[in-house]
């Protein structure tokens, strides 16, 4: 079979495709030929060695694909040959297919098409299990989502409206704000880009209590990190949530959070670790799952694919994303 593969570390235009042996279904695991998979901004670190954890060389990047089951090892029950499923494997997506265990693996419903299938899993999984395990978001009150048309973003900001928050949305340009509220947030602005000096933190800080009423966002999502994340503590509200969600302004520009802030705030700066936690509570993730094929069904989620590439394109697409042109997801079909 053919796979996209990271021989050496490096930028996307170091990886290789590649024709590999075919994967067989060992026990406990299935055979998934892939339609369709995503990228990540996992994939972008991953292939530079800048992940937390690292696969050897060489690897198949790629950390979710959805498909058809080809074949079923001893052991696996509840799946079949032929069963559409999305499986969520940390690496190997990119490839014509793929061994995943049973446990990383999820049947689809009918209506469901393999390239919205293979959206879904990372972004919407991170998503919810942030808002509704980690944040307790409640109907009513206000969130902040940053980075907001990136595939997290955006599908944060669906299901905070789809909870009955009331959703402010920031990003990087115009389109993608008017994008944010095509997708169901309330409000959206344009922050700037680049690292933020002091004037332009105070004014960030002060255009988020101004678009929140002078109360500031009872929660705040950050998949971004860098300097913004400074002025949106500052603009919080009084015991709000503040998820840490990633650091996609660079590893290098981590933000170091004044602790007094949240004495003053009587706020929490809450770690979101979805892969951690499915591991520690797969029947949970399972649960949320379900509401996620239900709230699709409702029309009320819908992940955003705003590109697609071939097999052949996969590492323009780990590109893509890396060089911050998307909006939603991207995917490479198979």
């Amino acid at each position: 079979m053919r796979a996209l593969q990271c021989v050496e570390l490096g930028m996307p235009d170091k990886l290789q495709l590649n024709d590999v042996p075919d994967p067989e279904a060992s026990p406990e695991h299935v055979v998934i030929e892939n339609k369709a998979a995503s990228v990540n901004f996992p994939d972008v670190l991953m292939i530079q060695g800048l992940y937390q954890f690292q696969p050897e060389l060489p690897f198949i990047p790629g950390g979710e694909s959805a498909g058809i089951v080809s074949a079923v090892g001893d052991g696996v029950e509840n799946i079949s040959v032929g069963d559409r499923v999305f499986a969520m494997t940390g690496t190997g997506a990119f490839s014509e297919k793929i061994s995943a265990h049973n446990s990383s693996v999820v049947k689809i419903p009918d209506n469901m098409g393999f390239e919205t299938a293979a959206a879904l899993p990372m972004t919407y999984g991170t998503s919810l299990y942030a808002l509704k395990q980690r944040a307790n978001l409640k109907a009513g009150e206000t969130l902040l989502v940053l980075g907001a048309a990136g595939g997290v973003g955006l599908a944060t900001v669906e299901l905070g409206k789809a909870m009955g928050a009331r959703v402010i949305a920031a990003a990087s340009t115009n389109e993608k704000v008017n994008l944010c509220i095509q997708h169901g947030a309330d409000e959206g602005f344009i922050y700037p880009s680049g690292v933020l000096n002091r004037d332009q933190q105070k004014e960030l800080s002060n255009k988020i209590k101004e678009l929140s009423g002078g109360i500031g966002p009872n929660v705040i999502y950050d998949p971004v990190g860098g300097s913004y994340s400074e002025p949106c503590l500052r603009s919080i509200a009084w015991e709000g949530r503040y998820l840490v969600i990633g650091f996609a302004a660079g590893a290098d520009q981590i933000p170091k959070m004044p602790l007094n802030l949240t004495l003053l705030k009587g706020c929490q700066i809450v770690g979101v670790f979805w892969g951690a936690w499915v591991g520690m509570h797969p029947e949970e993730n399972k649960k949320n799952f379900e509401e996620l094929f239900k709230l699709h069904s409702e029309g009320k989620i819908n992940p955003e694919v705003s590109d697609s590439f071939t097999l052949d394109d996969g590492a323009l697409a780990i590109a893509h994303l890396k060089d911050r042109k998307a909006k939603g997801k991207v995917i490479i079909e198979i």
